[in-house]
């Protein structure tokens, strides 16, 4: 597996108390590290992914997002998307570390990839910024698999705690990309629910299960492995992407579940399993939420040591 992260990622600045804060990298870059990880370090890269995140984000909404933070506001779009000077540095390294884990992946470099990197992205809709996310991070690293690729049929799922509702608007009218997401409902951002089945020829390509609060391991695996896994493999993927966020966890200060350590382990185990039947192993994950900083580190570890079977 190969692992793309930056320090970079860590010049996005937040308010004192805010979740998505620069702790969350920094514990599970050291806590890699310390478990024999070679990170792969993302470097500023100037504009040569300005062209990627354009096939998903509205031109106009990237050169408003970059001027905000050059006039130095303080918020964008909303007050759940603060600024800080490094605020474009950190999004756009994200974006290329996503690049970079496809680019492993298909160059033969490793079947299977992480980007651990922030801030997140799968609540970035095409002209909006939400979530805590600025760039769909996930979504444009998949596109990208198909652009330089020529990747046919790429599968996401997000087991985020929060509905991945940027992924989700920017793919459900196609039939090529396959989109699930298990998550907590009713809750942020208001969308997921088990009606939304994609548009148009996207028809029957999105899945969404929705649980209420309160759910367990044992929710979760019933929902999982009846509804979601076999929606997949009857898609059968070129490549798994994952939004792979940690706040499904039973104390992680956003989420309401009760998904234990060990839950995360067998979710990788088992997405492992898919896409050693489907797509020759083809894995790209890409860290979303999680907001206990002490778990945080250790849940994607788990999660991490399920993909590579140890």
């Amino acid at each position: 597996m190969k692992i793309f992260s930056s320090e970079l990622c860590l010049s996005h600045e937040v308010p004192a108390g805010f979740p998505e804060a620069p702790q969350r990298l920094r514990g599970i870059r050291e806590r890699l590290v310390a478990d024999g990880h070679d990170l792969v370090d993302v470097g500023a890269r100037d504009e040569l992914w300005v062209d990627r995140v354009h096939r998903l984000h509205d031109e106009r909404y990237v050169q408003r997002f970059r001027n905000a933070v050059d006039r130095g506001d303080e918020l964008f779009d909303s007050s759940d998307t603060p600024l800080s000077p490094g605020t474009w540095i950190a999004a756009t390294t994200a974006v290329q570390a996503g690049l970079d884990a496809v680019d492993a992946v298909f160059g033969g470099a490793a079947p299977r990839s992480f980007v651990a990197a922030r801030p997140p992205g799968h609540h970035a809709e095409r002209d909006l910024a939400m979530g805590f996310c600025y760039f769909n991070t996930l979504a444009i690293a998949a596109q990208y698999a198909q652009d330089a690729y020529g990747v046919e049929r790429i599968a996401i799922y997000d087991f985020d705690v929060h509905h991945g509702n940027g992924t989700q608007h920017l793919f459900e009218e196609r039939s090529d990309i396959f989109f699930a997401s298990v998550h907590q409902y009713p809750f942020y951002p208001g969308t997921g629910a088990a009606t939304e089945r994609g548009k148009g020829i996207g028809e029957g390509t999105t899945v969404n299960i929705p649980l209420s609060a309160g759910s367990g391991d044992e929710a979760y695996a019933e929902a999982i492995e009846a509804k979601i896994y076999p929606a997949i493999e009857a898609f059968s993927p070129d490549v798994l992407f994952v939004s792979a966020g940690f706040d499904a966890w039973q104390n992680d200060p956003l989420g309401g579940q009760r998904i234990t350590e060990q839950a995360f382990r067998t979710w990788g185990s088992q997405i492992r399993d898919i896409a050693e039947r489907h797509s020759n192993g083809k894995i790209i994950s890409v860290l979303e939420g999680g907001y206990d900083l002490d778990a945080l580190p250790n849940l994607v570890a788990a999660y991490l040591d399920g993909i590579e079977g140890t």
